[in-house]
């Protein structure tokens, strides 16, 4: 009873921390006919199910690169990640769909100790670095995103450079009392980019001075929104000067000729995108075919084409425009702690921030 109620508690978390999902309709992908030329329902298992909590045009490039590829159709769902995972945990005892993909492996955990994924060991891991492979084969990182600072360049330049403001390299810069109130952010209740760029802040300064930070930084920030990504829209438009959010989500808006400027900082925060095969789904060889699939140098170069995510595999090049993952200073993140620890960070950050806004 003890380890059921611990698992909906942690459900109920993940759905406060989750984005809102998108269009909820099953989709046909489409696309090219069967690499095989033939009935692509009968040597894989049949058309895929999918719940994805990509951005939906990633996840529709996906879908017909993989048909090409295979000759196995997708059915996709399109949901923020703590929908899918609510969907996916609701569905276990009679599962609707096949595979669960995107969102961070944060969100996989509650799902794996439920027993609602199929252990699966894809051949195609063995090269990866091991923090992407689950040590027990429930869930698979197939992309990494790093947490950055965003700046509108052209406000910056009209009204901070002057003051004798240069572009924030550091978390540290943020403290400047020049960003009070051009500075948004993602409140971590409900944001989980939010939650970990917050506990990035206690593996770099440990608890008692992220806490004094935290309190710092909130005396610059004019409002938190709901979702991780809905800072990036007021910055590029220059509504706000600047706010931290996730570097691919942020390069895309970037790349549509917004005058966005981006910062990865020392010591900042990553997420592994997850992916995992639902146990009992209808077509589970065609999940695992999938699964080899988002591990070939293909379709990681289609992902980091598509999405500006950094890829698991060595052989594929970053974004072009980004730096290079091993130049990028990661923090010392620890996933098992984090976890451990985000009820009661959550809770102190609602009780000490959040609640003594004026």
């Amino acid at each position: 009873m003890k380890k059921f109620l611990s698992l909906a508690l942690t459900l109920l978390m993940i759905l406060s921390l989750a984005a809102c999902g998108g269009d909820s309709a099953p989709k046909d992908s489409g696309g090219s006919p069967p690499a095989s030329g033939g009935d692509s329902s009968s040597a894989s298992g049949g058309k895929l199910v999918v719940y994805s909590a990509l951005n939906e045009d990633n996840t529709i490039a996906i879908a017909d690169q993989f048909k090409a590829d295979t000759g196995i159709e997708i059915e996709y769902i399109s949901l923020g990640g703590g929908d899918a995972v609510a969907r996916v945990q609701a569905e276990m005892d009679n599962p609707k769909a096949d595979f669960l993909v995107g969102g961070s492996v944060d969100l996989y955990g509650p799902l794996s100790e439920a027993g609602a994924f199929l252990e699966y060991d894809s051949p195609n891991n063995d090269g990866l670095d091991e923090r992407f492979n689950d040590p027990n084969h429930f869930w698979q990182g197939w992309y990494m995103g790093v947490l950055s600072i965003i700046v509108n360049q052209d406000r910056f330049d009209k009204e901070l450079a002057p003051k004798g403001l240069n572009m924030p390299e550091t978390w540290d810069d943020l403290l400047d009392p020049a960003y009070k109130d051009v500075f948004v952010w993602a409140n971590p209740t409900t944001a989980g980019g939010a939650y970990i760029a917050t506990a990035c802040q206690i593996f770099r300064l440990g608890e008692e001075g992220a806490w004094t930070y935290l309190k710092e930084l909130d005396k610059n920030i004019h409002h938190y929104y709901k979702g991780a990504a809905d800072v990036i829209s007021p910055v590029a438009t220059g509504e706000f000067i600047a706010s931290i959010a996730w570097g691919h989500d942020s390069f895309k808006t970037q790349q549509e000729g917004y005058p966005l400027t981006l910062v990865i900082p020392k010591q900042t925060a990553y997420e592994i995108g997850g992916a995992a095969i639902i146990k009992g789904g209808p077509n589970s060889e065609s999940a695992k075919v999938f699964m080899d699939w988002l591990l070939t140098k293909e379709a990681q170069e289609l992902s980091v084409a598509t999405s500006y995510r950094y890829p698991v595999r060595d052989d594929v090049a970053a974004p072009a425009g980004l730096p290079p993952l091993n130049e990028v200073d990661l923090v010392d993140y620890d996933r098992n702690q984090a976890a451990s620890m985000k009820e009661a960070v959550l809770e102190k950050f609602e009780a000490e921030i959040i609640s003594n806004r004026a």
